[in-house]
């Protein structure tokens, strides 16, 4: 028998990175020595206290019965004590405060949840390709703001026409940014708010590289704005604060009728998040040792990024001055574009980067690179870049 996909799953958009996975573990296979910078999956391990929190709970028959549909309230209180500590954002554990497995299922679902066939979301140009998942599931239109260097890949609200703000239902943010390493200010966030109210637009903040900051930046969380959970709410996953990207295992945060829907969806999607999990979650948001095992990790990407940047510099190749997530983005030499670019590179360098055109139409003048490796492999893979002779130094 022939079972025909749905007409939903055959408008769903393509993975653009698994054509890259590909060509990386073919080149592989041919035996290269390939420094893969074109992941965004972290290296290092997680931490130790919180694998030993799992393995206790674990053991302890009670995490062998289903969890509480919508998160167990000791978790969702962790939750919100993370956030009045690190953000000074007050929180309702019950009603503002939804459990989920990855940030992702939060950032997909939420338009099924929150709009209708033909309503108006706003995505940024470049930006998280998974975005366009959930407009494609929804059913929802959408529309994309460019993020430009020379507005520091921030949203200039101000050029979004006034037709398509008073359209809109719902716009993305995503700061620190992937792909540019950007980050929002206080004063930023401030004006989204006021836009956002002015317009009645709701706003969805994706925090995934929240605790992330180069040389001791502390990235603000839109949720500590005066206002903001009037009209939005904010994703905090685990993967990237503390290496949990294998856990599966996110929240949301803020205003309560938003909250409202993504529960009751995962009501029917899903039964909930294994107990133990979210023991180890708890022990992540408040063991102290997870403050200086944040402050540990954010050293080594410093160091990282200052290997990479500094030795691309030194060819001729200037990095985007980024000061969040652990990327940098680099710009496309003349005469290239970000696929050919990292088609490339691949190739003659055996070095694997992002093409930006992954993430819109916007960033294909760039390619992502991962900060992933140690230091001397990023300074390895500029080395051989620096063979092929594409930048003036």
């Amino acid at each position: 028998m022939l079972f025909e996909e749905s007409d939903l799953l055959k408008a769903l958009p393509e993975q653009f990175f698994a054509g890259l996975v590909a060509k990386v573990n073919a080149k592989v296979a041919e035996g290269a020595d390939v420094i893969n910078l074109g992941q965004g999956n972290p290296d290092q391990p997680t931490y130790d206290h919180i694998v030993e929190s799992l393995c206790l709970s674990a053991k302890n028959p009670a995490s062998h019965k289903y969890s509480q549909f919508r998160g167990n309230r000791p978790f969702k209180e962790a939750a919100a004590s993370f956030y009045e500590k690190h953000y000074g954002v007050n929180l309702d554990a019950e009603r503002e405060i939804c459990v989920m497995g990855g940030a992702k299922i939060g950032l997909v679902e939420l338009p099924l949840a929150l709009m209708n066939p033909g309503d108006l979301l706003l995505l940024p140009d470049p930006g998280y390709p998974d975005y366009l998942s959930g407009v494609s599931l929804g059913r929802v239109a959408y529309e994309t703001f460019l993020l430009t260097a020379k507005n520091d890949f921030l949203p200039d609200l101000d050029a979004i026409p006034e037709e398509t703000a008073r359209r809109a239902k719902f716009i993305y943010i995503n700061y620190p940014n992937n792909p540019t390493g950007a980050v929002a200010t206080k004063a930023f966030y401030e004006k989204l708010v006021a836009w956002a109210k002015t317009y009645e637009v709701g706003v969805v903040s994706d925090l995934a590289y929240g605790a992330l900051g180069y040389r001791g930046y502390e990235n603000p969380s839109f949720l500590s704005t005066p206002g903001a959970k009037d009209v939005g709410i904010e994703f905090y996953t685990f993967s990237k604060t503390f290496n949990m990207a294998g856990w599966r295992l996110a929240f949301a945060a803020g205003n309560a009728r938003m909250i409202e829907a993504l529960n009751l969806i995962q009501d029917h999607l899903f039964v909930g998040i294994f107990p133990a999990l979210q023991e180890a979650g708890i022990a992540a948001l408040l063991d102290p040792k997870s403050e200086e095992a944040v402050a540990q990790l954010n050293a080594v990407y410093d160091s990282r990024r200052d290997a990479f940047t500094q030795s691309a510099a030194k060819i001729g190749w200037q990095a985007f001055p980024s000061k969040g997530s652990f990327y940098a983005w680099m710009p496309v030499p003349e005469g290239y574009t970000s696929e050919s670019f990292a088609d490339l590179l691949l190739e003659k360098a055996h070095v694997a980067v992002a093409p930006g055109k992954g993430f819109g139409p916007a960033g294909d003048a760039y390619v992502r690179i991962g900060l992933l490796v140690e230091p001397e492999r990023l300074v390895e893979a500029v080395d051989r870049i620096a063979n092929l002779h594409l930048f003036n130094n």
